[in-house]
């Protein structure tokens, strides 16, 4: 099976500062090397002599997403207030963006996401964006957790998945009162901070058994696994009861008998552990009621470990057995 497609991205923002362009540049690298966007930005096409207007067109067309960075100089020039000769780039920019807007303001309302970096105000936000009457969106790191209500919006899976309504019942004084049922609150367990994590394990999007699951917890090395295990823990503060989640290999794994195991360790207190193969998931739903920390593992058990016995393999033309396996959108539940 193919690997999912990224979306394409494009930046613009205004060169305010050096400061201000490295932090950028800091920005879109995470987005593109860390979370696998295909983010375009213009610092890094200075290779040869370019029509840049033509450049800015193509990328504000073809992009899936248009991330508008906020700060002084570019809400100055995209408002109207800069001279014609100050930042022309930028000004162009946002006058296809205004364009774009006014012809199809639903659709280019979920295109273009304004973004504000770490150090940066709300209000820095070009005006015809509505900054205050719609969604922006906050980056006060640039991490994983960070950029997670971005990706959100990106992915089109939300942190919160609106939950299923139960059944209304009108209330007869005349009748009995039935036992209050339990409501929860489900949340992502993706969106809570990682407190560490293994080399080679990452959030994506996980394809299991024909089931996209977009906040996932991913094991996929690319030439040799760092780790004999990999693994991810949190912090779940004693404020949730159960921990559910589809477990499995990647659907598009390179090795279709590889078997993956999974486990859960409630303050270090290893829980049962679940094996799945290809096409046949496990399911994980386990009581974390007053648990702190919480730990997620998942590993194949014949894969080799060793850097230098991974490349032996290699070159020999064997397999390093590299495991392609995913805890497939991990959620907690605790009662409201």
């Amino acid at each position: 099976m193919k690997q999912e497609k990224a979306p394409r991205i494009f930046v613009t923002y205004s060169h305010d500062s050096e400061e201000h362009k490295d932090r950028v540049r800091e920005f879109s690298t995470f987005l593109r090397s860390e979370v696998g966007l295909d983010v375009h930005l213009d610092q890094w096409y200075d290779d040869h002599r370019r029509d840049w207007s033509a450049w800015a067109v193509e990328h504000l067309t073809e992009a899936d997403f248009i991330l508008v960075i906020a700060s002084p100089e570019y809400k100055r020039r995209a408002d109207g207030g800069a001279p014609p000769d100050v930042g022309r780039g930028s000004q162009f920019e946002a006058a296809i963006l205004r364009d774009n807007l006014t012809r199809n303001l639903r659709r280019e309302t979920a295109r273009i996401l304004p973004v504000v970096l770490p150090g940066r105000s709300v209000d820095e936000i070009p005006v015809f964006l509505n900054a205050h009457s719609t969604t922006h969106f906050l980056v006060d790191e640039i991490s994983h957790h960070g950029v997670a209500s971005l990706l959100a919006a990106i992915s089109g899976h939300g942190q919160y998945p609106i939950p299923p309504r139960g059944e209304y019942r009108i209330s007869n004084p005349r009748m009995p009162k039935a036992p209050a049922e339990t409501r929860e609150r489900t949340e992502l367990l993706t969106a809570l901070p990682w407190l560490s994590r293994s080399t080679d394990v990452r959030p994506g999007g996980a394809r299991i058994d024909g089931t996209h699951h977009g906040d996932s917890v991913v094991l996929r090395p690319s030439l040799f696994s760092a780790d004999a295990k990999g693994y991810v823990e949190f912090d779940l503060g004693k404020r949730y009861r159960r921990l559910t989640s589809v477990v499995g290999v990647l659907d598009d794994a390179a090795e279709a008998d590889q078997v993956g195991y999974f486990r859960v360790y409630l303050d270090r207190s290893p829980g049962p552990e679940v094996e799945a193969t290809l096409g046949k998931p496990g399911s994980v739903d386990v009581d974390v009621s007053g648990v702190l920390r919480l730990r997620l593992e998942l590993y194949r058990p014949d894969t080799v470990a060793s850097p230098m016995m991974a490349g032996a393999f290699m070159a020999g033309g064997r397999s390093a057995r590299l495991p392609e396996l995913a805890w497939g959108n991990p959620t907690l539940h605790r009662e409201l």
